[in-house]
């Protein structure tokens, strides 16, 4: 054992068992002394004299702390209770027992092989000192000092294997609680992250898309003046519903609730309304489509392609300069589909260009849906509008729940950047749709 792990403040068990090893010392010092005095010895009073002061070496030394911090002083004085114990084993044949407990703090206090020899030593002396005492010398006096060292070593030995084996795992567990302390760090925050980015999205898909509404409304009442103050005042008052839809929808995502578009009402409803209210407010036709037997979404997913639509209707007003938009929800079986085209100028969807103050309409819906296990997918052209499709998966129903409920699956998610040959392209088939115009 090192330095520090034999000065080191002992658990509960180990100072149970270092008290026992003193009471043990004290115990068969007194005995010593004792035995010459009822024997009536020879230097009787030598040997209490000497057993006296033997004992208060071994209790005084480990005492004063700069003892207890150095390994030399701890040796030091380990060598000066020896030496009394010599002085002892001259003068009494009783004090062979005393080597007994020696052999712990040999064991203990030195290094292994240090350790051992100190203990055939003592053992080797006190067998001598016996057979001096009786002026002879047999097997059965070097059997039990042997036999005491052989079981020293032992108990030592043992002792030592399961302090190591509890140090490791002591240092195990301040390794696990490092690591759950990083953790708990990393998770909050990655939810500090997360938070951060679904302010961003709800952001930029409600508030920004209001408040450019809004600009858009207001030039148009601007230029409507003074030559048509009707239309003004109708740009107005829509800017003003604008705005209050907008508030409506900052309270909502700030509680991280639905948005109020989807209460009280199905996605295909909050859809159609959407259209409607984006053909109302722009120059634009908005067309909306219902494909496939609606069934219920989760909330997740009517949160994540309502969105979407908006965020794809808001990229189309401001920079796809296009006459005509439409929006189709599909059913189909296990997924559920969103499909937004315009016949606007179209861009290049290996250099998508990127707004002034940047672009987070693509990634954003991307992110929504992959958050979901689903695909995005985007085709466009230079001059031949553009076609985003969002599909999410959905579980079959199982025996024991309704028809009515169904749970999200996790996909494995395809490549975003992909266009797949289901896309849809720009108003290539005839559509039979609720049609809203300015």
């Amino acid at each position: 054992m090192n330095a520090t792990a034999r000065t080191a403040v002992p658990a509960p068990a180990t100072r149970a068992l270092i008290w026992c090893l003193h009471l043990l010392v004290a115990g068969l010092l007194l005995l010593v002394g004792g035995r010459a005095v009822a024997d009536g010895r020879p230097h009787a009073g030598w040997i209490v004299a000497v057993a006296a002061v033997c004992a208060l070496v071994y209790a005084a030394g480990p005492v004063p702390a700069r003892v207890r911090r150095s390994p030399r002083d701890l040796r030091l004085w380990l060598a000066a209770v020896g030496a009394v114990w010599l002085v002892l084993l001259a003068l009494s044949p009783d004090a062979v027992w005393v080597a007994f407990p020696l052999y712990f703090p040999q064991l203990h206090l030195l290094p292994r092989r240090a350790g051992l020899a100190a203990v055939a030593v003592t053992a080797a002396t006190a067998v001598a000192g016996f057979a001096a005492h009786r002026g002879s010398f047999g097997a059965a006096m070097a059997i039990g000092p042997a036999l005491g060292a052989a079981v020293a070593v032992a108990v030592m030995w043992g002792y030592q294997a399961l302090y190591r084996e509890s140090e490791q795992r002591r240092r195990l567990i301040e390794e696990l609680t490092a690591t759950r302390a990083d953790l708990d760090r990393a998770q909050h925050t990655a939810g500090v992250l997360a938070e951060r980015e679904r302010l961003a999205r709800e952001i930029h898909d409600t508030l920004a898309q209001g408040l450019t509404s809004i600009q858009l409304l207001l030039r148009a009442a601007e230029r409507s003046l003074p030559q048509a103050p009707e239309t003004a005042a109708r740009h107005v008052d829509q800017a003003r519903q604008a705005a209050v839809d907008n508030l409506a929808e900052a309270r909502r995502f700030v509680a991280a609730l639905a948005p109020p578009a989807l209460e009280g009402t199905t996605l295909a409803d909050a859809l159609e309304r959407l259209c409607a209210t984006i053909g109302a407010r722009h120059r634009l036709t908005v067309r909306f489509r219902l494909t496939g037997a609606p069934v219920p979404l989760p909330t997740a997913h009517e949160v994540a392609l309502l969105r979407v639509a908006q965020s794809a209707l808001a990229n189309t007003v401001q920079h796809a300069e296009a006459a005509t938009a439409s929006v189709t929800l599909g059913f189909l079986p296990g997924q559920v589909t969103l499909d937004a085209t315009d016949d606007g100028r179209g861009f290049d969807t290996a250099h998508p260009p990127v707004p002034d103050g940047g672009g987070f309409g693509l990634p954003a819906m991307r992110a929504r849906v992959a958050a979901l296990g689903g695909t995005f997918t985007v085709t466009s052209r230079p001059g031949h509008g553009t076609a985003l499709t969002a599909r999410l998966l959905l579980a079959p129903p199982t025996p024991s729940l309704t028809s009515e409920a169904t749970e999200t699956e996790a996909p494995t998610e395809a490549d975003p950047s992909t266009v797949t040959s289901s896309a849809p392209q720009p108003f290539t088939e005839p559509l039979t749709e609720t049609e809203a115009r300015p």
